[in-house]
């Protein structure tokens, strides 16, 4: 007879989220293991940052996340009594120091709970002898890492679940990682849970799938969903809960009494999030995300079924961050009648102040315009972001000190909120590494390490983006929104970003298919030619998934753009206006385009 479904419960999905909510999991009487997320690459970045603005970056490698330590230390108890497992990578560059201090946390409450921790991601040593082998190359374009691998503040591999599987085959409560991919922590415990194989490709896969939805937290179930509207106004989402199956099929929803909700429409969304293809690569299999079937099974609770995976692939990625000069960001203002030409006023005397300072890049970005006859000076005012990077702190130090002289010397009604001294500038370098070249281990407090077998791999070649869309026909058209007819999620890798459009109706997506192409899409949203845009089709979801390559330049983490790390670019580009067949328009869609 078949083993019934794990609860997997999520609580985190980034450094500074919801804190209650690893209590509200443990809570939860009904979940298996309670899992939570604190890497994501903007984060660690920004976590190298302070290090490094700090003058310790060598005190980066003794990091872990100090709030899960808070939040568990006072549902230990609870934890014990109830005998739910606890996954995380709060672990960060530190695994073990955070496993001990929760040891010595529980024991000082007169627990003993099993705490093992997963280590073999560390490659901050090894890296300049990886990159003489030829390790190490850029993931996105292949580049040699070079004398990069020589300045390093860190180099992390992403393991896979297995080393979680072996830890809680040994009896762990409380298994601490540092970096794993995001998925691995719902794999772990799905593949201890119903005894899989390491080749068990199409279950593996499919917890890849349920893992890949809720690493996010409240994202599945309504956050940054560009159908927001139809949740209401929530003081807070809820978190998601993956219920895996024995086949690997899973349904995703949440407790009952959270705010958000769990529809095809949120699950696509974060299907959609951050992936770079129609194979979506995790150190333990290939999930074919093409194969996914998504189907609603009742109110908050819908059904990835059909998944499919392959074997997985013989490198994995590894996270680099190296400091890159610095950065520094200010905000101007420009108040009533003639503000374009006050914002050109501006422009002109910092790029002035900046001619001799040797600047890495520069922005200028006035943010929308004010309305006519303003009833307020807020509505009369248009912000201004200005950003620059430099390799000298002294160079952006005289930009801020210039910027602050223009308080007497520059644009009626000047107003600026006061800078910050510059930052470090924190780069990330996405490299890869054999995994047979990796050593997976885990270790219980106080007990030997062990070491953890790697699955089978194979060479893995990407399916070839989709070709230019054939040339659409339609009767009569109207000029409407794109947002009135699909749906969209943007986000980052490296230095891509991503967006996932999707049908809001099944009746729209051959028009969708036939219609926004990479070149489309490039000229909607007015790339940089250096952009290069890939797109994938996702039939199964009604959807076409762009990649647009080096649109960050080096890296979000990096990147001292507008919108750093491509979170609106969706938004942007579901506000761009095209010619929809008029058979296709709802209501809203017709008075959207009568407006």
């Amino acid at each position: 007879m078949s083993k019934a479904p794990i609860r997997v419960a999520n609580f985190s999905g980034a450094l500074g989220d919801y804190v209650g909510a690893f209590a509200e999991a443990i809570a939860d009487e009904t979940i298996d293991v309670a899992i939570g997320d604190y890497l994501a690459e903007m984060t660690m970045g920004r976590v190298a940052e302070g290090f490094c603005a700090a003058g310790k970056p060598e005190a980066l490698a003794g990091y872990h996340a100090d709030v899960f330590l808070r939040q568990i230390t006072p549902e230990l108890g609870r934890i014990a009594a109830r005998g739910v497992k606890v996954v995380t990578n709060a672990g960060a560059f530190n695994p073990a120091g955070l496993a001990g201090r929760i040891a010595q946390e529980a024991a000082a409450q007169g627990l003993a709970p099993r705490v093992a921790y997963v280590e073999g991601d560390d490659l901050l040593a090894r890296a300049p002898a990886l990159a003489a082998e030829g390790q190490l190359a850029n993931l996105d374009d292949g580049k040699a890492i070079g004398s990069i691998a020589d300045r390093l503040l860190a180099a992390n591999a992403y393991l896979g679940g297995w080393g979680i599987v072996a830890a809680l085959e040994q009896g762990a409560d409380i298994v601490i990682c540092g970096r794993v991919s995001d998925a691995s922590l719902v794999l772990g415990p799905a593949a201890w849970w119903h005894g899989w194989a390491k080749d068990d490709w199409n279950a593996l896969a499919g917890s890849v799938a349920a893992g890949h939805v809720i690493e996010c937290g409240p994202q599945a179930v309504g956050g940054n969903f560009s159908g927001f509207a139809q949740l209401g106004n929530p003081a807070r989402l809820g978190f998601p809960i993956a219920e895996i199956a024995a086949d690997g099929s899973s349904v995703i929803t949440k407790r009952t009494g959270d705010a958000g909700a769990v529809t095809v429409d949120t699950v696509t969304a974060q299907l959609m999030y951050e992936i770079q293809g129609a194979r979506y690569l995790n150190p333990d299999v290939i999930l074919h995300v093409d194969s996914i079937v998504l189907s609603q099974q009742g109110p908050d609770r819908v059904l990835l079924s059909g998944v499919r995976g392959s074997p997985a692939p013989e490198t994995t990625k590894v996270g680099c961050f190296y400091q890159h000069g610095w950065r520094a960001m200010i905000w101007g203002f420009a108040t009533g009648p003639d503000w374009r030409e006050k914002a050109d006023w501006l422009r002109g005397q910092l790029e002035a102040l900046s001619a001799d300072l040797a600047l890495d890049e520069f922005h200028f970005e006035p943010l929308g315009q004010p309305i006519a006859d303003p009833a307020s000076e807020a509505e009369g005012t248009v912000a201004i972001r200005i950003a620059a990077a430099a390799q000298s702190r002294s160079s952006l130090s005289k930009l801020l000190a210039g910027y602050a002289s223009f308080g007497l010397g520059g644009i009626p009604g000047f107003q600026g909120d006061g800078a910050g001294p510059p930052q470090p500038r924190v780069h990330y370098w996405p490299g890869l590494v054999r995994q047979a070249d990796l050593e997976h281990r885990v270790t219980f407090i106080n007990a030997p390490s062990m070491a953890v077998t790697m699955p089978p791999v194979a060479p893995f070649a990407a399916p070839a983006p989709a070709g230019p869309a054939p040339a659409a026909t339609a009767g009569e058209t109207r000029t409407v929104m794109l947002g009135s007819l699909v749906h969209a999620r943007s986000g980052d890798k490296g230095a891509n970003a991503n967006i996932g459009v999707w049908a809001k109706r099944p009746e729209i997506w051959p028009w969708l298919r036939d219609t926004l192409d990479a070149d489309r899409l490039a000229q909607l949203m007015g790339l940089n030619p250096s952009v290069q845009v890939e797109r994938h089709d996702l039939p199964n979801i009604n959807g076409l998934l762009f990649v647009l390559k080096g649109y960050f330049g080096t890296s979000g983490t990096g990147n001292i753009a507008l919108d750093q790390i491509g979170k609106a670019a969706g938004e942007f580009l579901r506000a761009r206006f095209v010619e929809a067949p008029v058979v296709l328009l709802d209501d809203a869609a017709t008075m959207e385009a009568v407006a």
